[in-house]
């Protein structure tokens, strides 16, 4: 969420910096609510003021034996305007918040300008695609073709966008999430967690997935009993609450999109010490997405799916640090691609193909031959304090006071695409994959995934 300060000194400024990235904010609502909160708090001031001395006026009436029914008439009068009042600038808080809630984060000035990926900018290549003395074949037909690939049963039990995999297929799966969870802990300096799968709207909200994602989100309706509600109502008296929605409360629950939602949230509300920063986390999760605005887009294959499994790079980092900490940590991601010997490039992506939380962000692009294309394979973004303004996570500063801090994350890497790049990049003419040598200690000295049996 932007400062609202910010807003409120020079609307129009933000206004230019989020048009370079296609958002349109409406200043016109935005100055209305900020004029009438302006009334509201100077005339709330006022009275509040008027109050104390109203107390005190009544309190000479009293001692000089005078009459002081019209001094209350009067006090009672200002109390009902300020009550009316503070609740109408309660509101008016409450719809500036909703405002910025679905207002994305400002650019940083060193992304490139641009309206779609057309626009992003190659920062770096690296590896050359291999040659094939035969033609490259795509993950679905070279999984199919092994028997170890079933998207058939995988519709039956779910329906589309689901992936089956069998054999030494789903132990390389398997093998690909630890070893890049090895990789980032022993050599990058990360905490490994294990983190909920379920999480409460609050975490959505405060990592920018609500409320302007909701229809992306697997959501479960769910219902608590509110103890409080009816004990409250059998103290009254009345032996059976009369209420049937003072009984339950909405606590819903939604699958995660990825870890980024519940490690990033593990700070929410804290005040981190400053010699802890930067906080590194690393953590392997299934991700659920509805896909929702992507219909008709990549229904073939493992690219876009509702279930699949990521290993999450999060750092919870200082502002003064956190540009040359995204470097770092989009090298991490790099890192595991280059162990396994996958071509792939970096690129900055512009100002209008950006995530919706984000001031900066790398995508990393592995080549499949199978496609003839570059495709991602992770996204490494500086959220600033975007988000820990959302969440409220700070840290103390060197002057003793709490600051927001700046939250990053990344993928480190997408592990059903690292499965991917894999069998279109190491498949053979006879139709076997070879197995990476990063991977053959995790799978049991493998060299060959060959046709099921």
């Amino acid at each position: 969420m932007l400062d609202l300060q910010l807003l409120r000194s020079d609307i129009d400024a933000v206004a230019s910096r989020l048009a370079a990235r296609g958002y349109v904010l409406d200043t016109a609502a935005f100055n209305v609510l900020e004029q009438e909160r302006r009334t509201v708090q100077t005339r709330t001031q006022d009275l509040q003021s008027a109050r104390n001395q109203f107390s005190k006026r009544i309190g000479q009436a009293k001692a000089n034996g005078e009459d002081i029914a019209p001094l209350m008439a009067e006090s009672g009068q200002a109390n009902a305007e300020l009550a009316g009042l503070e609740k109408r600038l309660g509101e008016i808080q409450a719809e500036l918040q909703q405002l910025l809630l679905v207002v994305p984060n400002l650019p940083h000035e060193s992304v490139p300008a641009g309206k779609s990926a057309d626009d992003n900018r190659e920062v770096r290549r690296v590896g050359a695609p291999r040659p094939f003395d035969f033609t490259a074949k795509d993950h679905t037909d070279i999984g199919t073709a092994l028997g170890l690939l079933d998207f058939e049963t995988a519709g039956k039990i779910s329906g589309a966008r689901f992936t089956l995999m069998k054999g030494p297929l789903a132990r390389m799966h398997r093998a690909l999430a630890q070893f890049m969870l090895d990789v980032h802990t022993e050599e990058h300096g990360y905490t490994e967690v294990y983190v909920p799968y379920l999480v409460n709207a609050a975490s959505m909200r405060g990592t920018g997935q609500l409320p302007k994602f909701e229809e992306d989100l697997f959501k479960i309706p769910r219902q608590s009993f509110d103890d409080e509600a009816v004990y409250a109502e059998i103290a009254q008296g009345d032996k059976v609450a009369t209420s049937v929605q003072a009984k339950f409360l909405d606590t819903s629950l939604y699958l995660i999109p990825t870890a980024e939602v519940p490690v990033t949230n593990m700070v929410r509300d804290q005040i981190v010490a400053l010699e802890k920063l930067p906080l590194k986390f690393v953590c392997h999760s299934p991700c659920f997405r509805s896909e929702a605005g992507s219909y008709g887009k990549d229904t073939r294959g493992m690219i876009r799916q509702h279930q699949f499994d990521k290993v999450e790079l999060v750092q919870i980092a200082h502002p003064s640090r956190s540009y040359e900490l995204l470097e770092e940590l989009t090298g991490h991601a790099e890192s595991i691609l280059k162990r396994l010997e996958l071509p792939f490039r970096t690129m900055a992506l512009c100002t209008g193909d950006m995530g919706f939380s984000a001031a900066k962000t790398y995508d990393l692009e592995v080549w499949l031959p199978g496609q003839s294309a570059y495709r991602e394979i992770s996204s490494c973004s500086n959220f600033e304090a975007f988000q820990a303004r959302r969440m409220q996570a700070r840290f103390r500063n060197e002057k003793g006071k709490p600051e927001l801090a700046h939250t990053l994350n990344g993928s480190g890497l997408a592990v059903g695409r690292t499965l991917v790049a894999i069998l279109e990049n190491y498949q053979r003419a006879d139709g076997g994959v070879d197995v990476p040598a990063a991977l053959k200690p995790y799978m049991g000295g493998l060299d060959v995934i060959r046709q099921a049996t």
